[in-house]
């Protein structure tokens, strides 16, 4: 036998270590999963809707240092330099018509300044984009708020899918176990027919229902990473032993919905527009009223006529300039209607905001509070659920029960556990749409949300 030494270099012996290094890291981090406020935090960079409404609010906030131009010094020059051709006819003593041509250059330099004194308009303007600066802060906001309802939405359809998938997986299982057992006691004599039929056609059942949950189960993530715009194959479940059934704090819904009322970012938008609206009145009635503007001005002029053609002018003024509008054709006054019906409009959209803003508060409040006890009720009707199918499996093997009383218990447990994983995500579905509507739906509302997604 024959022993060959195989000599490995230094350089080989790093890249080994490399790739080793760079397969454990990739490794490591396809095991990682995304939790519900890794998933908040990645959205609140890439999500498209959001950035879109934090490039507007950029956009909305620069109508205040334009309205504030409006009301600073106005700053204008005007140069100008032309080579003018003159030809003149004139008849000579004797009536005989002379032809002249001639050229010469002229120029002209302008400087003025004009410092707005009086204009109501102006004033109206610049107020009218605080408030304007207001509604794109407060729109911002709202879709801040909406980020963590759609991102926790989104994140609590993906997990509760999977858990549905997960149901019917166990409900296929014993069912499968079902149907051979009703075989081979029809094989052996006992037990019917229509025993094992009924136990296919469950079988057959959940075989279509579990191509439905695949697939739903690839919808939801897909919708997560389109939040997120990162892979998000694995996401944390809901750890029931963690998830805290508590009732909103305070406990009364007057509370909450004075809170909304002074803190909801849509209701403060609504106020915002209705405060824009009533300046866009004081805007058209300025129409009527005179304006008075500060006017200084240097000008120097060469040449700037055919009679002064060597001359040289410089004239500075400075003076007031008042214009006092007569009539306008009403159209001022046109425009002072249609502002006026715009307040009236704005106003409804107020009302109609805050009352739907209390039937919210309203749903969202019974859906924290309601939730709580239909939690609990649901996990002893689990516990009964499990009980019964123990029952009935004794009394099937002692021959009091038959096949379709043991599959209608396990078809029982099914829907309970089902019911009680979608009560559970409605339950702090609800918990974080009652915060978003008083304006707290934020980083700290979904970490503490997020408790319930941990491991032990």
């Amino acid at each position: 036998m024959s022993t060959h030494a195989v000599s490995v270099r230094p350089q080989g012996l790093r890249l080994v270590h490399v790739v080793l290094g760079a397969a454990l890291l990739s490794g490591s981090m396809a095991s990682l999963s995304m939790d519900l406020l890794q998933a908040y935090e990645a959205a609140k960079k890439q999500d498209p809707t959001l950035l879109a409404s934090r490039a507007a609010t950029q956009a909305g906030r620069e109508r205040l240092p334009q309205a504030f131009a409006q009301m600073l010094p106005n700053v204008s020059a005007n140069l100008s330099q032309n080579n003018n051709q003159l030809r003149s006819s004139l008849p000579n003593f004797l009536g005989v018509e002379q032809i002249t041509d001639s050229s010469y250059a002229s120029s002209n330099q302008t400087l003025q300044v004009r410092q707005p004194l009086f204009r109501t308009y102006l004033t109206a303007q610049y107020r009218q984009a605080v408030e304007q600066v207001k509604d794109a802060e407060a729109a911002l906001a709202q879709d801040e708020q909406n980020l963590a309802v759609r991102v926790s939405g989104a994140y609590f359809d993906a997990v509760l899918s999977r858990e549905q998938l997960a149901l019917v997986m166990t409900q296929r299982t014993a069912y499968t176990a079902q149907v051979d057992a009703a075989r081979k006691t029809y094989a052996a004599g006992g037990g019917t027919r229509t025993d094992v039929d009924e136990a296919q056609a469950r079988l057959d059942l959940v075989v279509a229902q579990e191509i439905e949950a695949r697939q739903n189960v690839d919808f939801t993530l897909r919708q997560v990473q389109i939040l997120v715009n990162e892979p998000a194959q694995d996401l944390q479940s809901l750890n029931v032993a963690k998830l805290t059934l508590v009732g909103p704090k305070p406990e009364s819904l007057t509370d909450w919905t004075e809170r909304a009322e002074l803190n909801s970012p849509k209701l403060m938008s609504f106020k915002a527009q209705l405060d824009v609206a009533r300046l866009e009145v004081d805007k058209a009635q300025s129409g009527h009223l005179p304006t008075l503007d500060a006017v200084a001005q240097w000008s120097r002029s060469e040449s700037e006529n055919v009679t002064n053609v060597s001359s040289k002018y410089t004239n500075t003024s400075l003076g007031l300039q008042l214009s006092i509008p007569i009539f306008a054709g009403g159209g001022v006054d046109a425009g002072v209607r249609q502002a006026l019906a715009n307040v009236d409009r704005a106003e409804q959209a107020l009302e109609a905001g805050r009352r739907d803003l209390g039937v919210q508060v309203h749903k969202q409040f019974r859906g924290v509070t309601e939730n709580i006890p239909k939690i609990r009720a649901l996990e002893q009707a689990l516990r009964s659920a499990e009980q019964l199918i123990v029952s009935n499996q004794k009394s099937f093997q002692a021959g009091n029960r038959t096949m379709i009383d043991v599959l209608n218990a396990q078809q029982q447990r099914m829907v309970v556990s089902r019911d009680l994983a979608q009560a559970r995500y409605m339950y702090l579905v609800s918990k974080l749409n009652l915060l978003a509507l008083v304006g707290a739906a934020d980083s700290q509302a979904v970490a503490e949300i997020n408790q319930a997604f941990q491991a032990e």
